[in-house]
């Protein structure tokens, strides 16, 4: 009896072992990514960058992909045209090695940067990114937000009626 016990018990332990290793990178991946959003973008604290980014790191915009140090200049740039930026995480789902997050970006644009001037203006608007993180770097991201959006409510571009 004592034997069949143990023999069970290990075999559970068996199973479910590699699924808890899982679940503890997913929880280690999702706070990589989530300083991106804390730290980086709503705390400026860019050299935070060169600890959680690969070297390697491709940014898949819309139009074209990026490097880490395109990426970085865009992200000094949103801080220099919002200086209370303050991003917040809605949303994280975690899949192999991508992280999904659903955010939110709020901030006051009374500065210049990424071609905005100055208008005094707030914005606040939701945004998706999925980033790929291997061996505890962030190698990749997509992300979708509406620029459209933020030009209208800094009135650079006109609402629809």
């Amino acid at each position: 009896m004592n034997r069949r016990f143990v023999t069970t018990a290990l075999a559970i332990l068996a199973v479910t072992a590699p699924l808890c290793r899982a679940e503890r990178a997913g929880e280690k991946n999702k706070a990589i990514v989530r300083r991106v959003f804390t730290e980086i973008l709503s705390q400026g604290k860019f050299e935070v960058a060169a600890e959680i980014y690969a070297r390697d790191y491709v940014n898949h915009g819309t139009t074209k992909d990026i490097g880490l140090e395109e990426s970085n200049a865009s992200d000094h740039g949103w801080r220099a045209a919002f200086p209370d930026l303050e991003m917040t995480v809605e949303k994280e789902i975690v899949g192999g090695d991508f992280v999904t997050v659903v955010w939110r970006g709020r901030g006051t644009n009374t500065g210049s940067g990424n071609g905005l001037n100055a208008t005094g203006k707030k914005v606040d608007g939701r945004g998706i990114s999925i980033f790929r993180v291997v061996d505890g770097k962030i190698e990749e991201e997509w992300t979708e937000y509406s620029g459209l959006l933020i030009l209208q409510q800094l009135g650079l571009y006109p609402a629809r009626p």
